[in-house]
Parts: structure tokens; C-alpha cells; sequence
């Protein structure tokens, strides 16, 4: 006998094993996503930091209101400023997590951050 092709078994056996590379390879590529959206609202309030420092070279003041000086991330809502006596702070949230991200100048700190400039997210 001279038969060409797979048997049951073998196809079978290699369903099994690209459903077990599946089952590995989703929850690595869900935590990707979640760290790619902490990303992108770390790097938008670092270029907040960047208009702001912009505004307050023109104006010796920071502002709450950028207006079309400073545009986010697809999918990243906010920023919510707030200015204090002797600078700023700021939080962003993501459409897709729960997570959200702070930032603060000055020495009104805002939770989570915890350092002056670097943004933290919780």
C-alpha cells in the first residue's frame, strides 16, 4: 500500500500541540497589551510636562487649561490638571484598564507618584 497523506492521529496530535502554544502564548500577549496602555499614559504626561513647561516660559505660570497645545493618545482620557501654589498636578486613565497614572511639580505630591516629573501609575 502506497497511501499519500496524514493520518487521524497525527493531525490530531498537532491540533493538540498548537492548542497548548495558545493556551501559553494569550496571557503573555494580554499582560503586553496592559503594559503597552500604562506606556502610553506614562508618555503622555511626560509630554504634558513638556506644554507645561512651554506655558510657563511664556506666561510664568502653569495652566489647567492646554487647550489644543497638548492632545493624548488614542484612548487615553483626560488629563486632569490641577494647579497648586507652586506648580501642578496631573492624572490620565485608559479606556481599556483600571489603572490610572499621576504626575505633580511642585511639592504638592499626588498619589500614586511619588517623585517630582516621573509618572507613577496604580
Amino acid at each position: 500500500m502506497n497511501r499519500k497523506g496524514f493520518t487521524l492521529i497525527e493531525l490530531l496530535i498537532v491540533v493538540v500541540i498548537i492548542g497548548i502554544l495558545a493556551a501559553i502564548a494569550i496571557p503573555k500577549f494580554a499582560n503586553t497589551k496592559e503594559k503597552a496602555y500604562l506606556a502610553s499614559m506614562k508618555s503622555d504626561l511626560r509630554n504634558l510636562i513638556t506644554a507645561e513647561e512651554a506655558y510657563f516660559a511664556d506666561s510664568v505660570k502653569y495652566t489647567s487649561n492646554l487647550g489644543t497645545a497638548y492632545n493624548t493618545t488614542s484612548g487615553v482620557v483626560g488629563p486632569t490638571i490641577t494647579v497648586t501654589a507652586d506648580g501642578f498636578t496631573a492624572t490620565v486613565s485608559h479606556t481599556t484598564t483600571t489603572k490610572t497614572c499621576a504626575i505633580y511639580v511642585g511639592s504638592t505630591a499626588l498619589a500614586p507618584a511619588n517623585k517630582e516629573g516621573e509618572p507613577k501609575c496604580a
